[in-house]
């Protein structure tokens, strides 16, 4: 019936369960494979919703209408059901009483229970009227629930989807997929701006220095951008553009509330990046939203970006960073370079994170954040990496500008 009924051509994927709570683990277990989830019921809908596993379009197949008075026709032929002294659950009391009025039956002995719960509540609810008296069966959407009520004895009618319920649904979701993959393809481009490289050769440094900087960084955005099937152009010395779809920038910042390539980059080079996110039907019209998008975050004077659609609209801004945890407060740059330079010896400004540490009595993890706090304050200088023969990452250098110290 899929196959016939869906309006585009598609490929269906079944995922089988043998209780409704497994939704959500087999809606992560298909992840991006899918355009759109179409469920049996509400009830499995409802389950994965709630966990928060649904980032594509996703609808269900309706049970009320026309598969209630099915139910409710098939519970008239057997002797020991009343249909208007029934218990259903799942259904809301608007649809059951809807199918009733269209019926011509009065539905105030009607019982109904439209919160998700797990099988064995559910059943209990049955089960409970069913034993005071005051139904004569039940009326349920949900297998396991028709099992447990047939082994307590309790009279009981699966409400089963129509087969044009089933083709409705089918060509709904069908349209949300074709939708959600026109949306997923749309043109998107991230600028990328070093405030660092952008700054003007003042500081006592080799512009070998600035160079490497400018090729090691390239390297680590290429090496992102394949990940994610883009493309990275040099804009000039400071800035890059990255050009990708929606749908694989999306997916690199966590639905656009993580800043895009920022955290490798400041943890292997060092540097605070400026970053602007932008969509457009063209690719102009996606440069622009992306310079659009930067100029917010450099008014801002933070180091997040924010997404910019199509129409203009801002997205959710991305978060600066996420936080390194709780801790004592650290010290402010200009004290922690004071420290530093107190202990240099030769007259030698460049320092690692392993030194900086046993300088101020730290761990290396420590101090790596603090010297890229001083990257941040304009105190230090990071070089390029220290590659070596040896596996493992690349030792990081920093050069600590510690003529600041006389100026402040």
């Amino acid at each position: 019936m899929g196959h016939a009924a869906a309006p585009l051509p598609c490929r269906l994927v079944a995922a089988a369960y043998r209780d409704e709570q497994e939704a959500a683990d087999k809606v992560t277990r298909l992840g991006a494979g899918v355009d759109a989830c179409l469920f049996a019921s509400p009830v499995p809908y409802d389950l994965a919703r709630r966990s928060g596993v649904l980032t594509m379009p996703a609808t269900y197949v309706q049970l009320g209408g026309a598969a209630l008075i099915a139910a409710l026709a098939r519970a008239a032929l057997d002797e020991r059901i009343d249909p208007r002294r029934v218990s259903i659950d799942v259904l809301g009391r608007g649809d059951i009483e809807e199918a009733y009025a269209d019926l011509g039956l009065p539905a105030g002995d009607v019982h109904s229970r439209d919160e998700p719960g797990a099988t064995g509540t559910i059943a209990s609810f049955h089960e409970r009227l069913a034993r005071q008296g005051n139904t004569s069966g039940a009326l349920t959407c949900l297998p396991a629930v028709a099992d447990r009520l047939q082994t307590a004895g309790v009279p009981v009618v699966r409400i089963r989807p129509t087969s044009a319920a089933v083709r409705t649904a089918l060509h709904t979701a069908a349209l949300l997929g074709a939708h959600h993959r026109l949306e997923e393809s749309q043109l998107t481009v991230v600028l990328v701006e070093v405030p660092t490289l952008r700054e003007p050769v003042r500081r006592a440094a080799p512009r070998y220095w600035r160079d490497e900087l400018r090729l090691s960084l390239h390297r680590l955005l290429v090496q992102e951008a394949n990940r994610i099937n883009a493309s990275v152009t040099a804009v000039d010395d400071h800035s890059y553009m990255v050009t990708a779809t929606r749908g694989s920038v999306a997916t690199a910042t966590e639905g656009f509330r993580v800043l895009p390539f920022a955290a490798r980059v400041r943890d292997e080079l060092g540097l605070a990046v400026e970053v602007g996110v932008g969509m457009g039907r063209t690719t102009h019209d996606a440069e622009s939203h992306a310079r659009a998008a930067l100029a917010r975050t450099q008014a801002g004077k933070q180091a997040q970006g924010f997404a910019v659609d199509r129409e203009g609209r801002a997205l959710i801004p991305a978060p600066r960073m996420p936080p390194q945890g709780g801790g004592p407060l650290k010290p402010k740059g200009v004290e922690v370079l004071a420290r530093l330079a107190a202990k240099l010896e030769g007259g030698d400004t460049v320092v690692d994170a392993e030194g900086a540490g046993k300088m101020l009595g730290v761990t290396p993890r420590t101090a790596r954040r603090l010297l890229r706090t001083l990257v941040d304050e304009g105190l230090a200088w990071p070089l390029p990496p220290n590659r070596t023969p040896q596996p493992g990452r690349p030792r990081q250098l920093y050069r600590l500008i510690v003529e600041k110290l006389g100026s402040r």
